[in-house]
């Protein structure tokens, strides 16, 4: 592929306000978004351990369509230099069952490494480290295939201030990582409506009770705001997803959509979650979000902010 940029890569990169400039080893200085689009790989539901080679084939390949590359391992040189900190934050509030799957976070982490990202600039990170371990992680502060720890309440000394948010940061975020990978599942939300890329921000505050009046509006648009310069990347396990019952794992609510979804837009990837979500509650007559007042109205604010493309109507789904 050659190394030009799709009219829709350029119009990403403007509305950052700044255009891309070439590094002297070819890569962008400034990594190109794409507005709008995600990509899909298909991927078995969970249930017994996934392969390990399934699964980076998997992420590869929605990496290569998301990002409008050959490969996953092109996608990644694309989006990430070998002196980035990758932050990698996934979601393990739900426990083992509604979680990244480890074998898929291991997949993504290795085609950094072949992407020339050393594994100990690679940090998988939750809010807790009890959190990961009941989710299946093993703690390593050093050592491959990547680190991983939890932030374990150290914060900002000072909060931030972001639109409506007035929050202390995760210091591993602020002074270490200069590159973020939200690497959420698809479920449904009782109060964000959706839980996949942006909620799982919320991991990153000291104090995310105080910001889920109003479906989390304007709140989780400001988060995610305040980290656009780094959040490069949302990865969705997708395999097994859930439209009721959330945030916590409800087996009932849960269904096979045997998906792993990318996008380097933020929007994109959540409006695409609620598109799925909303799709099996009809299919199981039940009330779309909308219709029982918690849509994830957070998007539309985000997309006024110039972060992204947060209505599903006009989400691109590429599909490897």
């Amino acid at each position: 592929m050659s190394g030009r940029y799709s009219r829709r890569e350029l119009l990403g990169v403007a509305s950052a306000g700044v255009l891309a400039c070439r590094a002297g080893d070819g890569r962008a200085a400034v990594p190109p978004r794409r507005p709008g689009v995600v990509g899909l790989a298909e991927l078995a539901p969970a249930g017994g351990a996934p392969d390990l080679e399934s699964c980076r084939s998997a992420v590869a390949r929605a990496l290569a369509a998301a990002t409008g590359r050959e490969s996953g391992n092109e996608a990644v040189r694309t989006l990430f230099r070998p002196d980035d900190v990758v932050g990698i934050k996934v979601n393990c509030l739900a426990g083992k069952r509604m979680s990244p799957r480890v074998e898929l976070v291991e997949a993504f982490a290795r085609l950094l490494v072949d992407g020339g990202v050393a594994e100990s600039r690679i940090i998988v990170f939750e809010r807790s480290s009890r959190e990961l371990e009941q989710a299946g992680f093993s703690i390593r502060r050093g050592g491959g295939p990547y680190r991983c720890f939890g932030i374990d309440n150290d914060w900002d000394r000072q909060p931030s201030i972001s639109g409506a948010i007035g929050s202390c940061f995760a210091r591993l975020v602020s002074e270490q990582c200069t590159a973020l990978v939200s690497f959420g599942v698809v479920k449904d939300h009782d109060l964000a409506g959706v839980s996949a890329g942006l909620k799982n921000l919320y991991g990153l505050i000291h104090n995310p009770n105080k910001y889920h009046d109003n479906n989390c509006d304007p709140y989780l648009a400001d988060v995610a705001q305040h980290l656009r310069a780094k959040l490069r990347l949302t990865v969705l396990d997708g395999a097994t997803a859930q439209c009721h019952g959330g945030p916590a794992f409800y087996a009932a609510g849960s269904f096979a959509l045997s998906k792993v979804a990318a996008s380097t837009d933020p929007l994109a990837a959540d409006a695409w979650a609620w598109a799925e979500i909303d799709a099996e509650r009809r299919r199981r007559e039940l009330p779309t979000l909308e219709a029982e007042k918690r849509a994830p109205r957070f998007l539309a604010t985000a997309e006024r902010y110039g972060l992204g493309v947060g209505d599903p109507a006009r989400v691109e789904r590429v599909r490897a």
